[in-house]
């Protein structure tokens, strides 16, 4: 272990009562402090977290007065850690789905990164065992997390189990990073504003007897609009803001092309259809060379955008 390191593990705790203990228990002896964040649980956490502080000097505990959700109480454990003067923060969740032994190479991927992180897809076998919701969840929400934070080699973005320097939680905005279960989503989202380096560590998960919290409707109704607004954010400030650039032209010329296209061609297809009278050649050409060279260009802005550095690193060469 790099020694130079003083580490905090943050766990957010809510409704964890029966594996909390096991979970602090386990936690390997290099760790300096242990934050329990009682997010207002209503079974007996919050008491369960305060006989850990007592018997464990490392254990500090911060109890919430109403529930703010995973980011919420993550967010009161980086400032409490930043407030100590620890290195890094581990995120660890008290249900006992993430393995301590983990938080070692979490740590030590540190030292060439900013953020290092879970990957639980570079074992199949695992796969297999993943519930099958999950497995699809994760890939269509992984995708539009990808595209909303630009970090398109992550191959895990939605894995929970982290670790972050505090230094790089100083340059983040806070204020824009989400209180509940979009909390992991927009962490990636907001460091690609740092320039941060993301490292990955290949892991298991764990599926017990441990329940979620987490609504799969809700996930899908609420994520995929604040992913879209993200990823129009982004592209924004990359491309129009910051930077301007041969992707900045695809996407200029290439998506009104591409809508004109579609708009043009859905509507005449709609109107020579309704009097039943075929299309002219010139009204299909029209339609079809505009929609495919925009189709195109954005295709080639895309293509940009997966290889291109982070416009906002600030030590690549400009």
């Amino acid at each position: 272990m790099p020694v130079s390191l003083k580490i905090a593990v943050a766990i957010p705790c809510y409704k964890v009562e029966q594996h909390l203990e096991q979970v602090v228990r386990g936690l390997p002896a290099f760790v300096d402090t242990v934050l329990l964040v009682d997010d207002c649980s209503p079974d007996g956490t919050g008491a369960l977290a305060d006989r850990l502080a007592a018997a464990d000097p490392r254990v500090t505990v911060l109890h919430h007065e109403t529930n703010r959700g995973v980011g919420g109480a993550m967010k009161t454990a980086f400032r409490k850690a930043m407030e100590l003067g620890v290195d890094a923060v581990v995120k660890l969740d008290g249900d006992g789905q993430m393995d301590p032994a983990y938080i070692e190479p979490l740590v030590k991927a540190l030292d060439g990164a900013e953020f290092a992180k879970g990957n639980r897809l570079f074992d199949r076998q695992m796969l297999r065992r993943m519930p099958a919701v999950r497995r699809v969840g994760n890939m269509g929400i992984g995708f539009m997390v990808k595209a909303s934070s630009g970090y398109w080699n992550v191959s895990d973005p939605v894995n929970g189990f982290f670790a972050v320097r505090t230094a790089t939680l100083r340059q983040m905005d806070m204020g824009r990073v989400a209180d509940r279960y979009f909390f992991e989503s927009s962490m990636l989202i907001e460091l690609h504003y740092t320039g941060a380096r993301i490292a990955e560590v290949p892991m298991p998960a764990i599926y017990g007897d441990e329940k979620s919290n987490l609504s799969v409707g809700k996930t899908l109704l609420n994520f995929p609009p604040r992913l879209v607004a993200a990823w129009v954010r982004r592209i924004h400030l990359s491309y129009f803001v910051f930077d301007f650039n041969i992707c900045s032209l695809y996407i200029m010329i290439g998506l009104p092309c591409f809508l004109f296209g579609l708009v043009f061609g859905l509507c005449n297809w709609i109107h020579y259809a309704s009097i039943s009278s075929p299309s002219p050649t010139g009204t299909i050409m029209v339609a079809v060379l505009t929609f495919i060279l925009g189709f195109q260009m954005l295709l080639s802005a895309a293509q940009y955008d997966i290889s291109a550095p982070n416009p906002f690193d600030k030590n690549r060469v400009r």
